[in-house]
């Protein structure tokens, strides 16, 4: 039996509320032409199945599917390290129907681009993670030191997994390498997950991803973790030292949100972002965020949105960081 636990009841109670959605009540607003919403709703996830981002958004979106009354769909479109997806959706039609789940993929975009605000809008977050450090079980290493010295020690011959150009992954992976003065060959995917399947097999040596997307594979032992990149331990790996303890600069995490294109009317963005909240506080959902280290953000649209660009911010002084030494 899948040890995914998450992942199956989601999918199922998906399955059933979509059969008796048509049949459930929708909400009118002031200035909206029809109740909202009235047909199916587009999730837009910008990478391949297996994700973070497509772990947290199906919890998400099996509670709106739930208490809105139509089902919210998740729509895999990888490319790009998220910027494919993100096109398409900041272009579609403002009306609350196409969703797109935002992950530090975007806000690193931003970082390094124009505002974030001109075609999306910040609609509510999801969680905040931190990321491990991921080996394969081939790989001679069982601790963070082991592997920074093996590194060390054969440049150039280990091979690390990307998730995708500017994701979390592999800028932390860049920040692992620049801080360790390291060299090793990069292999870019379309998402994590076929990243980690790569990873169990041995195709590559290491990779950066969070614990949602590769926690079936640490329960099975096909994976081994090593380190944790948030400066403190995470209570979910209370085992797993931060990687900070060797190179004292380092602090990295994953950062999950929502957004809609510019322009979605007000009611509908505020209604997501109270729907969303309470999701969040679902005991059940909060149960299985803390399984994998996820921490839930909450708060308002204007909260959520000034959360949204203080990370920005963040990565606007990080990401210089690591491309200056490169």
């Amino acid at each position: 039996m899948p040890k995914d636990t998450m992942t199956r009841r989601a999918l199922l109670r998906c399955a059933a509320w979509s059969s008796v959605a048509a049949m459930t009540s929708t909400t009118a607003f002031a200035g909206v032409d029809a109740p909202y919403p009235a047909q199916p709703v587009t999730w837009v996830i910008p990478f391949a199945p297996g994700g973070a981002t497509g772990r947290l958004s199906l919890l998400i979106c099996d509670r709106l599917t739930r208490r809105l009354g139509q089902p919210f769909v998740l729509d895999h479109r990888p490319g790009a390290g998220g910027a494919t997806a993100t096109k398409s959706v900041a272009s579609t039609a403002p009306d609350g129907y196409t969703i797109l789940a935002t992950s530090t993929a975007n806000v690193i975009t931003a970082s390094t681009d124009r505002s974030p605000d001109a075609d999306l809008i910040p609609v509510a977050g999801m969680a905040r993670m931190p990321l491990l450090l991921l080996v394969s079980r081939q790989l001679p290493v069982k601790t963070l030191p082991e592997f920074l010295a093996y590194a060390k020690a054969n440049p150039g011959k280990l091979s690390v997994g990307s998730a995708g150009p500017g994701t979390v992954q592999l800028l932390s992976a860049e920040l692992f390498r620049t801080l360790g003065g390291l060299t090793w060959s990069t292999v870019h995917y379309r998402g994590s997950g076929p990243a980690l399947t790569d990873l169990a097999s041995g195709h590559i040596h290491a990779m950066f991803d969070n614990a949602a997307s590769a926690v079936d594979l640490l329960r099975s032992g096909k994976v081994r973790a090593l380190a944790v990149t948030t400066r403190e331990h995470a209570a979910a790996f209370p085992d797993l030292p931060p990687v900070a303890d060797v190179l004292p600069a380092f602090e990295t995490s994953g950062f999950y949100g929502v957004a809609v294109p510019h322009g979605t009317p007000k009611a509908i963005v505020e209604l997501l972002n109270r729907e969303i909240n309470a999701a969040l506080a679902d005991p059940d959902i909060s149960r299985q965020f803390a399984e994998v280290g996820a921490t839930p953000l909450t708060g308002d649209v204007g909260v959520y949105t000034a959360t949204y660009r203080a990370e920005i911010m963040h990565w606007r002084k990080l990401v210089p960081q690591v491309s200056a030494k490169n």
